[in-house]
């Protein structure tokens, strides 16, 4: 591994900086929190974040990888690292345009016709329009492929009945990239068609779902008679799963290191100030070894993390071990702080940033740590995942492979 920049990411890595100290403020306090905590603010933040979002497509580094013709610089994915390296320590956001920057747009850009091409990617660059992303559903999170959601064709619209959720951006979305079932007679990876969804569109409701947090980042979406367009379907009828796959593999890239709150750092000056046993905790040997068990781990996120860096600044594609980072970095995210709010007796259940010991930290990263097991690929889809891709084990077996979907059991 190279821990350096080269001399050409030095100067990418300047030029960055002296571009975002002349458009945005600094961060005064460390970034911390749930992710996408923008969705929880009104719309005076959503506001801030358009504007910062045309004012950053204007100078090309809002998609930094993006070909020319599309607007972006045509640059490498190491210098879209390096970008959000610099811009995470300015008091600006852009989370609210991942799905149609990092997912929807790069979709249509393989995909989609010359015509969606023309309408959708340039708003969705500016931050003229959002978007969300209608995947999952009540029955259909981890195996995509069993949605229910149904579209099916009446002359040159379809007509959408279903439900979706857990959909962040929905409440605030224009856009939805949408995976329906059109034909039940094939077996379920086959019988999926894409679309483009205006989100205003007479039959879709958005609810939005009240978090444990307190927070409402994400929604339920239902689609009641929903008629779309087959101009806005992208790719052939049948195509879905291939979009999805194309969907999920920029998702990957588009959304990092998820998480928030205090980390180890803060941990060991908890374990210093707070008293144990008539000593500070640090001296407990229980203490100490989970300590230094986090430790341990932080260090292999850490250092698992830069192999990717350095395979991307090789030019190479990073492999399978963002994996591994996301099996061990999110069990870590919910063990950590849950052993500090222990360690604060009683002081563990104040949430108050003003009167809770390290200012709430534990307790905001020990709520939202849940979600970060479930969101991008839940521990056992990751665990599948690294036992056939990187250990080459023999996949589960599918007994529905082959089966029409319609002919499938349900439960129902």
């Amino acid at each position: 591994m190279d821990f350096n920049d080269t001399p050409e990411e030095a100067e990418f890595r300047a030029k960055i900086v002296e571009w975002l100290d002349a458009n945005a403020p600094r961060r005064q306090t460390q970034a911390g929190g749930a992710p996408f905590s923008l969705l929880n603010e009104g719309s005076g933040a959503v506001a801030r974040a358009k504007e910062w979002q045309k004012v950053k497509a204007g100078a090309g580094y809002a998609a930094i990888t993006w070909p020319k013709e599309y607007g972006g610089m045509g640059g490498t994915s190491m210098q879209s690292v390096i970008y959000g390296q610099e811009e995470a320590r300015y008091d600006v956001s852009s989370a609210i345009f991942v799905v149609g920057i990092g997912m929807a747009s790069p979709t249509l850009m393989v995909m989609g016709t010359p015509e969606q091409k023309e309408r959708f990617i340039r708003p969705a660059l500016y931050g003229e329009e959002i978007w969300c992303q209608l995947f999952s559903e009540p029955g259909a999170g981890s195996d995509l492929a069993g949605v229910r959601t149904r579209a099916e064709k009446q002359g040159d619209e379809w007509i959408i009945n279903g439900q979706k959720i857990w959909t962040s951006f929905a409440h605030l979305a224009d856009w939805g990239i949408l995976v329906a079932r059109t034909d039940p007679t094939k077996p379920k990876h086959k019988g999926l068609s894409f679309f483009l969804v205006d989100m205003k569109t007479p039959g879709v409701t958005v609810k939005q779902i009240k978090q444990i947090s307190g927070g409402s980042s994400f929604n339920e979406v239902y689609f009641d008679n929903v008629r779309v367009p087959d101009s806005m379907r992208v790719g052939e009828e049948g195509d879905g799963w291939k979009a999805s796959l194309v969907v999920l593999m920029n998702e990957r890239m588009a959304i990092g290191g998820l998480g928030g709150g205090a980390g180890l750092t803060e941990m060991l000056q908890l374990a210093r100030h707070t008293e144990m046993d008539g000593a500070p905790a640090i001296r407990n040997a229980s203490v100490r070894e989970k300590i230094a068990d986090w430790y341990v781990q932080s260090q292999g996120l850490k250092y698992t993390r830069l192999r990717s860096l350095t395979a991307m600044s090789r030019g190479q594609t990073p492999g399978p071990e963002n994996s591994i980072a996301k099996a061990v970095g999110a069990a870590y995210g919910q063990d950590l702080p849950a052993f500090a709010m222990e360690l604060m007796d009683m002081g563990g259940i104040i949430r108050d940033q003003k009167l809770s010991p390290a200012g709430s930290g534990f307790q905001e990263g020990w709520i939202s740590s849940p979600a970060m097991r479930v969101a991008g690929g839940t521990d056992e889809i990751l665990r599948n995942i690294i036992a056939e891709q990187v250990l080459g084990l023999p996949g589960d077996i599918r007994t529905d492979k082959n089966v029409p979907f319609n002919a499938l059991p349900s439960g129902r």
